[in-house]
């Protein structure tokens, strides 16, 4: 097995070696026609004259666009709320169906985020009690837009009842009956659409029998850190196997580990260990910043900022570090 994974490496997609330094202008002003043709005028016009200063600092992004009533009604927005309204990466709606409510998404303005607030019987995605429409306005992939009714609150506060109290936060504990019904497939094609291809191929070539009794938790850098970090490893085996847990943890499992917890991987020898810093999931340095990007009754997947490594190589991630797009806190 370990002898094809360097072929697996070559023949991953090209797409996964080049990343854009800013979004292209065409996909800006197509984006603007778009939302003018849907009655977003106002949006529209402002979206062309803050491209450069805002959209092109990033190479993806997410635009929630108020509606012109919402307009006329507040004046014109300052360059800070512009920048509360813009996420650094692209949401398609199956990525925003599977944030749990209390998750919060970086946006353009330093320091400030959104907060999902979903329900679990409400089908629309909400952010800080806002319904985005159902689909995209537009969509190209790495430019993605969403209509609002008004303007998110920069001051919104949510709050969320904690977990219940677990008698035993153990690995063992959270094992979990599996059925055979299940495969790794969707877990591997939701992986491919989020930006996380190299997980993905991993996943599908090294796992697929092992989580037949108790499942298992991936914890998966995006493709870039993935490339850029791969070559710190001398076996890429051991690269994949330490972002494994032989359990299946769903975030509200998560969240109930103590500071100091360790959590065994299929790697020998390698543990990761659970910390917070102001309310934020850290493992090994690194911090979970999309939980339960996919889930079934034998595969979790959160996605982490970056890779995971041995606690004295680990990174220490700042906690205001612009690059970290997702910072759920904890229930």
């Amino acid at each position: 097995m370990a002898s094809s994974l360097p072929l697996l490496l070559l023949l991953l997609p090209f797409g996964l070696f080049s990343f854009g330094r800013a979004l292209p202008r065409e996909a800006i002003f197509d984006a603007s026609d778009v939302l003018s043709d849907s009655g977003y005028v106002s949006m529209a016009l402002t979206l062309e004259i803050v491209a450069e200063t805002l959209l092109e600092q990033s190479p993806s992004a997410t635009v929630f666009a108020p509606s012109d009533s919402a307009f006329k009604k507040s004046g014109q927005p300052s360059l800070d709320l512009l920048r509360f309204h813009l996420a650094p990466l692209p949401l398609p709606p199956a990525s925003l169906r599977l944030l749990t409510a209390g998750s919060r998404i970086r946006t353009m303005l330093p320091g400030q985020t959104l907060t999902v607030t979903t329900s679990s019987s409400d089908g629309v995605t909400s952010f800080n009690n806002i319904k985005l429409t159902g689909s995209p306005i537009y969509d190209d992939g790495i430019l993605l837009v969403y209509g609002i009714d008004t303007f998110f609150d920069p001051n919104f506060q949510f709050n969320i009842q904690g977990p219940s109290d677990k008698s035993d936060s153990s690995c063992s504990a959270k094992n979990h009956t599996a059925t055979a019904s299940d495969s790794f497939d969707q877990a591997i094609q939701t992986l491919k659409t989020g930006g996380y291809s190299a997980v993905a191929s991993f996943l599908g070539m090294q796992l697929s029998g092992v989580a037949d009794q108790s499942g298992i938790t991936v914890f998966a850098p995006a493709d870039d850190m993935v490339m850029n970090r791969i070559g710190d490893f001398g076996e890429y085996p051991s690269f994949f196997r330490r972002h494994v847990v032989p359990c299946r943890l769903l975030w509200n499992d998560l969240v109930d580990f103590g500071d100091g917890s360790e959590l065994p991987t299929f790697l020998e020898g390698f543990a990761i260990n659970i910390t917070r810093s102001d309310g934020v999931l850290i493992l090994n340095g690194v911090r979970v910043f999309f939980p339960d990007v996919f889930f079934n009754d034998r595969v979790v997947v959160h996605g982490v900022s970056d890779v995971l490594a041995a606690q004295d190589n680990a990174l220490r991630i700042d906690v205001d570090d612009e690059e970290i797009l997702f910072d759920p806190s904890e229930f």
